[in-house]
């Protein structure tokens, strides 16, 4: 399986089932239309899970009288430390531009289908080690 041969599901349901709630909680970081998020179960503040928000709302163009499309980021970082001490950041990103008269339903199925990018069985390889294959 690989990316050239890749299929996803339409109208899918996607779910992750096993493991263990991960609960994030606010930490008061200030972040601009947007909020942060941390485990507060992790102790050490220097490897603390974290999750950033954004929220761009789609915005008037008075020269062509029409909306433009809303932003809406999600960040996951997981820090690392390193053998020699130094503290890496592994991020992954979520982001997702829609047209405000683009359906609930539509946008949702976007969702869906991007979320079967991050575990599809075609994608696995891409991510492990970057085949185009």
């Amino acid at each position: 399986m690989g990316l050239k041969i890749m299929s996803l599901l339409a109208s899918a349901t996607v779910a992750a089932s096993g493991g263990s709630a991960l609960a994030f909680a606010t930490d008061g970081v200030s972040i601009a239309n947007g909020l942060h998020l941390m485990v507060p179960a992790d102790a050490d503040y220097q490897t603390r899970r974290q999750v950033t928000v954004k929220n761009r709302p789609p915005a008037f163009d008075q020269k062509t009288s029409s909306y433009g499309k809303d932003k809406k980021t999600m960040s996951l970082t997981l820090p690392l430390v390193l053998a020699d001490g130094r503290v890496v950041f592994n991020v992954i990103r979520v982001e997702r531009e829609v047209h405000p008269t683009l359906t609930a339903a539509a946008a949702l199925e976007l969702n869906k289908l991007a979320a079967q990018l991050l575990t599809d069985d075609n994608t696995t390889d891409f991510w492990a080690n970057g085949s185009l294959e």
